[in-house]
């Protein structure tokens, strides 16, 4: 079976439905025929591919058809590019029927296969490999996803995005967990003790909480009470207890700003 591409571009996208699912075709300038399975959600993202091309076609695709027209291409004996259109089913089709099956929001139950040297984490959900990237592993920061999870680990997530174009499932496992963050609201306002962890040129950074992962909140130079205001670090090191007002914490930021200078205030007043 062959569908006839069409060089005009706009008329072929003029004829992607309102809803469904179809098979968009498309052909590169250099002959290269590629297709891909696509439904209302995904169609913005065929119709970027298919702007590009040469030549296009879109093939209507019923969801209780499980073999859709794929194509390979590849050189005759002459030397030709011709394209081959198999109806079998292919490890695309059935991780495509598999990932309609999944949506935002839902929990998914998989075991680590594999954690990556760059921070990704791989969950084998069903058979389909998803990715958990390193900042949805934990509210708290982690220098390595091992500090969390370990292979062979089996773990429940929750599903952040299904890309059924780009076969990609994201995962997040910190999306089943309190936020300990805002459990600190309550303590704005008020002074506390805590423990300097660096210093940068525009302040200090400060934990809050005892454990070594506790989260930290900066000091800008402005509100530290050093003598000397060209040097207000001047005296502070690495490791030194400081006291601090907590003046705001922004879950959504994740940032903690903190007071030495109105801490120290309160702290002389009778």
């Amino acid at each position: 079976m062959w569908p006839d591409l069409s060089s005009d571009i706009d008329a072929v996208l003029g004829a992607l439905p309102a809803e469904g699912l179809v098979e968009g075709v498309w052909q590169d300038s250099d002959g290269r025929i590629h297709s891909a399975l696509a439904d209302e959600d995904a169609f913005p993202e065929l119709a970027a591919r298919i702007s590009s091309a040469a030549a296009a076609a879109l093939l209507p695709v019923y969801a209780d058809e499980c073999a859709p027209l794929f194509t390979a291409v590849m050189p005759d004996s002459d030397g030709v590019v011709r394209a081959r259109w198999r109806t079998e089913p292919t490890p695309s089709d059935r991780n495509w029927a598999f990932l309609k099956t999944l949506h935002r929001g839902e929990i998914v139950t998989g075991t680590v296969t594999h954690i990556a040297s760059f921070g990704v984490t791989f969950v084998d959900i069903g058979g389909f490999i998803a990715i958990i990237n390193i900042p949805e592993l934990s509210w708290r920061r982690i220098d390595h996803p091992s500090d969390i999870v370990t292979v062979g680990q089996e773990i429940s997530a929750e599903i952040l995005d299904v890309d059924p174009i780009g076969e990609r499932v994201s995962l997040s496992l910190k999306a089943l967990q309190e936020d300990p963050m805002a459990l600190l609201i309550g303590q704005i306002g008020q002074t506390i003790t805590g423990r300097v962890t660096r210093l940068v040129p525009f302040g200090v950074f400060v934990r809050i909480e005892e454990a070594e992962d506790g989260f930290e909140g900066l000091v800008h130079n402005s509100e530290l009470t050093g003598r000397n205001p060209d040097a207000p670090q001047l005296g502070i090191q690495a490791g030194d207890t400081l006291l601090v007002k907590v003046l705001d914490i922004d879950t959504v930021s994740r940032q903690i700003t903190l007071s030495h200078r109105r801490a120290a205030a309160v702290g002389t007043e009778p």
